[in-house]
């Protein structure tokens, strides 16, 4: 029983870490740009760039890899996924419109899917040994 225990701890620590470190990427990349803008003919945009998205996905990817690459599958897949859904719930709950909560299923079930996949993909060139 104490094995099977100690299996799980570096598991459980790699969720948390990298759930720490995707709140942190997203503050670093999402977190600062808070306005819509609005173009002359009155449409608006926002509040977050492309490039910004870009560079939050690309941060990410070297973190996904050294989870998925050590094993650490679901550290990589609820690791991200939960620290990103964090992340959208309270940078977005201020929305009077009460949609937010679509956006934010939206980046769990985006994320949770995205890094399985790619998390599965690594795993598998890894056990190879490619």
């Amino acid at each position: 029983m104490r094995q099977r225990i100690l299996k799980l701890v570096p598991q459980l620590l790699a969720i948390l870490v990298l759930a720490a470190l995707a709140l942190a990427v997203w503050a670093a990349w999402l977190g600062w740009d808070q306005h819509r803008d609005v173009h002359p003919d009155g449409s608006t945009t926002g509040p977050y760039e492309a490039w910004q998205v870009i560079g939050l996905v690309l941060t990410l990817l070297p973190l996904v890899y050294w989870a998925a690459s050590r094993r650490y599958i679901a550290g990589a897949v609820l690791g991200i996924t939960g620290g990103l859904t964090a992340a959208a719930y309270y940078d977005w709950s201020d929305d009077s419109s009460g949609l937010f909560m679509v956006g934010v299923g939206m980046v769990m079930v985006g994320s949770l899917v995205v890094t399985a996949v790619i998390s599965a993909v690594i795993a598998s060139v890894k056990r190879d040994g490619r």
